[in-house]
C-alpha cells in the first residue's frame, strides 16, 4: 500500500549531527498545516539512522528506508516494512511544485540525506 503527499515548499539544512529535507504544504499566508521531515543523523556513538517525521509523529531507524528513488518532482520512499503508525503504508511518494527553490532544495539535499538508499529514477 502506498500514500501519495503533495507540497508547496521544500527546504533542505545542515546541523551539526543531522541532515534534513523538509517538505511542507503552506497555507495562503505561509502557516504550515501539513509537512514531511527527512532526516539523517550521525551520532559518534551509532550508526547512521533515517528518521521520517509527518505532522510531529516520528518514526525512523537503520532499516527504515530499502530504496528511494527520484524522477522529476516525485520521490518515491520504499520501507523495509509496512509503517503501522501511518496505516500500515509500504510505499511513500511525494510531489511538490516544480519551483526553482524547490528544485535546488531536492537537488542539494536528495543524496546527502538518503545516499545509497537513492536508485533508479532521474536527479
Amino acid at each position: 500500500m502506498a500514500e501519495s503527499r503533495q507540497y508547496d515548499t521544500v527546504a533542505f539544512d545542515v546541523r551539526d549531527n543531522a541532515t534534513m529535507l523538509f517538505f511542507a504544504k503552506t497555507t495562503d499566508i505561509g502557516e504550515i498545516n501539513d509537512y514531511l521531515l527527512l532526516m539523517r543523523t550521525i551520532d559518534e556513538d551509532f550508526d547512521e539512522s533515517i528518521y521520517i517525521e509527518i505532522n510531529e509523529q516520528q518514526f525512523g531507524g537503520h532499516n527504515l528506508i530499502r530504496e528511494a528513488s527520484l524522477t522529476g518532482n516525485v520521490l518515491t520512499l520504499r520501507l523495509h516494512e509496512p509503517a503501522e503508525p501511518l496505516g500500515g503504508i509500504a510505499d511513500i511518494v511525494l510531489t511538490w511544485s516544480e519551483t526553482t527553490e524547490n528544485l535546488d532544495s531536492v537537488e542539494m539535499g536528495a543524496f546527502r540525506v538518503l545516499g545509497d538508499m537513492l536508485v533508479g529514477g532521474n536527479a
